[in-house]
């Protein structure tokens, strides 16, 4: 083993070999029984004699601080006291009934898939598979998800044009900082919309300008007073009501983007899950060069991963590239398992799965509300991981949010997302997290929460 020992050997060799070993115990560093390395190593690593070391050891033996073993082994005696360790500070307990929004069921994850891919890009894959890698990431992820995203997604564009992030939040970040370097720093984000999503604009030099959203997507007529250069939304599946964009406030919000010289941010987030008709097309066809995409596998796979991606306009190409390392903070043996998954079909498999599984269970959380909370509404078209829940008059939203606390149920609030005032109370409610074996269980505590609080 090695063992990193600050040396002050100004009074002595053997006396600053023994200060250190006794500083390293006495912090923790060495713990109780934890063995030392030989003393002919340890000799070699300080370039002192063997000797030197030795008697050391003796001495510390002779302190109580070592003790020798069967075989010559010296280890850290068991009666030298643990130092003081700080306060723990304790994690919150995660809810027993977990249908916080965010994630996906993590037990779908298509293991075997994945492991498949990494095995095939350790054995077969490039030699620079564990290398560096470019800012704007692995050329095969870039080629793979152009030719997926043209096929699935109607988003049409060259590999060239493709950044791989660490995750959606990066990619925001990333997309942000662009624009406020080409003077685009006032940023429209939809009203309601997730709170850190507004963190991270305002942490990457934008301002934010709410605009209102309703039952057709974001409020477009909106859009020029807000005096914004850029607009974050999400067409597909409004982040918290649930509304899918119009098909005229799809026309108009790309005329904006052309009238004002603005951009527009498609965060399609969970694009592909729709089920109760086919994924609506993305924003991006309409305009290559005013709207920028923005991908990502937190719902299609998993979060943790850390994977996302951005379609860069031409015209801000320049301009992303002054903005990235000299490096991509993708693990670059995680791009290429993706471009494999995605390259042999697997991920297409994966979502035709999870559609059915998900669809599923959205009809089995609504039934469940409908016979125990009849009152309860789930809005919101028939897509995603969660729904928007609401309830007519009665409790607050702080009044059914305290309620799942005794009960144990993690919800995510609706209020936070409003920049100001709220307009209503509700909760997002994710039928997708809970792993299939704990569905019911779960719809079934959350029913009779809100039959409770509703009655």
């Amino acid at each position: 083993m090695d063992v990193l020992l600050d040396v002050d050997m100004s009074g002595g060799r053997r006396r600053g070999v023994e200060q250190a070993l006794r500083a390293a115990i006495r912090d923790g560093r060495l713990a109780a029984g934890e063995a030392l390395p030989s003393t002919r190593q340890l000799a070699a690593d300080l370039g002192l004699a063997r000797g030197t070391v030795v008697d050391a050891y003796d001495q510390l033996v002779v302190e109580g601080y070592l003790a020798t073993r069967p075989g010559g082994r010296t280890v850290v005696a068991a009666t030298v006291p643990a130092p003081a360790a700080p306060a723990a500070v304790a994690a919150p307990a995660p809810p027993r009934v977990d249908l916080r929004a965010g994630a996906p069921d993590l037990s779908m994850f298509p293991a075997g898939d994945w492991t498949r891919a990494v095995r095939s890009v350790l054995r077969d894959g490039p030699p620079d598979a564990l290398d560096y890698t470019g800012p704007r990431g692995r050329v095969e992820l870039r080629a793979a998800l152009a030719g997926y995203l043209a096929r699935a997604r109607g988003v049409v564009a060259e590999p060239d044009q493709v950044v791989v992030c660490s995750g959606a939040d990066d990619a925001l970040g990333l997309l942000v900082r662009t624009l406020a370097a080409t003077g685009r720093a006032t940023v429209a984000m939809e009203d309601p919309c997730l709170a850190f999503h507004r963190t991270i604009v305002d942490r990457a030099g934008g301002t934010v300008a709410p605009v209102p959203v309703d039952g057709g997507g974001v409020d477009v007529g909106a859009l020029g007073a807000a005096g914004a250069g850029a607009a974050v939304v999400t067409p597909a599946r409004q982040a918290v009501v649930g509304s899918t964009l119009a098909p005229d406030r799809r026309g108009a919000l790309v005329a904006w983007a052309r009238r004002h010289d603005a951009v527009v941010i498609e965060d399609d987030y969970d694009g592909e899950l729709r089920y109760d008709r086919q994924p609506i097309g993305a924003v991006h066809g309409l305009d290559p060069a005013r709207v920028a995409y923005l991908g990502t596998t937190s719902k299609s796979l998993a979060p943790g991963l850390r994977l996302a991606w951005v379609v860069v306009p031409p015209p801000l190409a320049a301009a992303v590239d002054g903005a990235l390392g000299p490096h991509s903070s993708v693990s670059s043996l995680d791009q290429l398992a993706l471009a494999a998954l995605v390259r042999s079909h697997a991920l297409d498999r994966h979502l035709r799965r999870v559609r059915v599984a998900y669809r599923a269970r959205r009809d089995r959380f609504v039934a469940a509300l409908a016979a125990r909370a009849p009152r309860v509404r789930v809005e919101g078209v028939a897509a995603g991981l969660h729904a928007l829940v609401r309830w007519p008059g009665g409790p607050t939203e702080q009044d059914v949010l305290a309620e799942a606390a005794v009960r144990g149920i993690g919800v995510t609030p609706v209020g936070p997302t409003w920049h100001g005032e709220a307009r209503f109370p509700g909760l997002l409610v994710a039928y997708g997290r809970p792993p299939a074996h704990d569905v019911r269980r779960c719809f079934d505590a959350f029913a009779a929460l809100m039959a409770c609080v509703t009655r």
